[in-house]
């Protein structure tokens, strides 16, 4: 804690205020933030006399020891780095040191008073009886700082220096009106001054550091730029800093590009890996995992991803790399569903199953599971991207998978009739626009299968939505022609007449079914009206 002396406006002798500074080995102090400054402005009629207890702390990412408190005569040769307000203002520790409270309602000050307009602050750096150069920053809300610098340091560092003081020589004071950052601009300078930028960064976090980095672009502060870089660098980044950082980063004037390095940790070279290869890689491990918590995280995990990313294997985009990502998706889907067929074979064989131990059938029937789960994952990332108009047609045509289905137990192929219901419930919802054809063989192949397995779907899976499935189903029933309908829907209602519960609910096609059929002919009819019985 240093004493500096403050001048009256009225008049009086000066008093003596205890202003709180940061001293760092390098010998300059970090300019307090204009928050700071605004929020522990005192009133005139407030007494003089500083407030007992301990100091604030210093700011962290300036300061390494604290000046002792000297009277203002010796401060000179005390301390390297020094601070003087000309109004009536005490000057803060920086913001981040710490959080200033709101600041008091004050009565207005009589008119006869004069209140200074502007915030004046004196700032040293290095051995301030060399100084030949004053550097006066004009910032926002009326703060002035003045910098007592070194032409030689400052032109050694900054190209923007060099280029002010070559063309006004001599030159004793540089003025910069608007300047944006104050608080950060006399840090920036400060940093000349420093043998180890990079060390001195350390100490910083990622916001204050990309400040730095701008305003150190603005001087052609070259060492800082790369201090900066090389901080952004190794350092973890976290929550919104990445987009923060990307985007300061884009915007340098990098022509010799010095942050390529940094922007590696975001990009890729998609020559030498292609970003598909990956993802078909990804893909692959996932479906060929029997460990059951990993896969059931890790398939919970890429379909929440590619639900939150839109440009993953988007139809709609013209890009070759999104047609080859659904090019991968379906190719994992075929080879998945031949796996699936060929052990239905081996299952519903009984030649096969009289000579297979109770192991060989226990890892058949497992197989038999995983691999209707791995259809199940892949028709349900098809199904939200809008891309399962082909899988459709291929699932359509599984007729012999359909006759080997009442074979296999239901609590090992109950998986299948879940690719058909999440496909059914992919038309009935628009996200899949397969041919009339299409949607009527889909119906044919797979709605009594459905039907067998609905009961322990209902009470064998705790993530299936009776609601959700029939209402898909019966909307791709009300897709078809009036016709079609009607065969479809009497050959539930003889079904669901007998199992009840234990078969899907479709009441409401039934009905829409209905009033098609039976209203509407009559209501069309001419010279028919909505109030004639």
């Amino acid at each position: 804690m240093a004493e500096f002396k403050i001048g009256r406006l009225d008049g009086q002798p000066p008093r003596i205020r205890n202003v709180p500074i940061a001293v760092t080995p390098e010998g300059f102090w970090c300019c307090p933030s204009q928050a700071a400054l605004q929020k522990t402005a005192k009133s005139p009629n407030q007494q003089g006399r500083p407030r007992g207890g301990a100091s604030p702390a210093p700011s962290k990412a300036s300061s390494v020891q604290r000046a002792p408190t000297i009277s203002s005569e010796k401060r000179a040769q005390s301390t390297p780095a020094r601070s003087r307000t000309n109004s009536d203002e005490q000057i803060c520790p920086p913001a981040e040191a710490i959080a200033a409270p709101d600041p008091p309602k004050v009565a207005p000050a009589p008119a006869h008073e004069k209140r200074p307009k502007q915030h004046k602050i004196s700032v040293g750096f290095g051995q301030l009886g060399s100084s030949d150069l004053k550097v006066v920053l004009y910032g926002k809300e009326g703060v002035a700082v003045k910098m007592i610098v070194h032409k030689n340091i400052l032109a050694e560092n900054s190209t923007f220096f060099a280029d002010r003081i070559s063309r006004q020589s001599p030159v004793s004071c540089i003025e910069v009106p608007d300047c944006e950052d104050v608080e950060i601009y006399v840090e920036t300078v400060g940093l000349m001054y420093c043998k180890d930028v990079k060390q001195r960064l350390i100490r910083q976090n990622v916001p204050r550091v990309l400040r730095i980095l701008k305003v150190a672009e603005s001087l052609g502060f070259r060492a800082c730029i790369m201090s900066c870089l090389d901080y952004l660098e190794a350092v973890p980044w976290v929550g919104d800093e990445e987009e923060n950082v990307v985007t300061s980063i884009r915007q340098l004037n990098d022509e010799d590009h010095r942050a390529d390095p940094l922007l590696k940790r975001v990009t890729s070279d998609v020559l030498t890996n292609p970003p598909n290869d990956t993802l078909a890689h990804i893909i692959d491990l996932v479906l060929k995992s029997s460990e059951d918590r990993g896969r059931r995280e890790m398939k919970s995990l890429v379909l929440k991803l590619f639900k939150e990313n839109n440009n993953i294997c988007t139809t709609n985009g013209s890009s070759s790399a999104d047609s080859s990502c659904v090019t991968t998706l379906y190719s994992c889907f075929q080879n998945c569903l031949d796996s699936l067929l060929a052990l239905f074979r081996q299952a519903s064989d009984p030649e096969v199953l009289a000579e297979q131990s109770s192991d060989d059938k226990e890892q058949m029937f497992r197989k038999i599971t995983l691999e209707a789960d791995n259809l199940l994952w892949l028709a349900e990332i098809l199904s939200d991207r809008h891309a399962a108009d082909e899988l459709t047609v291929i699932w359509s045509s599984q007729g012999e998978l359909a006759e080997l289905h009442p074979k296999i137990p239901v609590m090992h192929r109950h998986l299948v009739s879940c690719v058909s219901a999440r496909l059914l419930v992919a038309v009935g919802k628009g996200e899949a626009l397969p041919s009339k054809e299409t949607r009527r063989r889909l119906l044919d192949v797979w709605l009594q299968p459905l039907m067998d397995d609905y009961r322990w779907l209902q009470h064998g899976c705790r993530w299936f939505d009776r609601t959700v499935v029939e209402d898909g189903v019966g909307q791709t029933i009300l897709t078809l022609p009036l016709g079609d309908q009607q065969a479809v829907l009497l050959a539930w209602l003889g079904r669901f007449l007998k199992a009840g519960d234990g078969c899907p609910n479709l009441q409401r096609a039934f009905e829409v079914w209905w009033r098609r059929t039976f209203v509407r002919p009559y209501a069309e009819q001419p010279g028919s009206s909505s109030g004639r019985h």
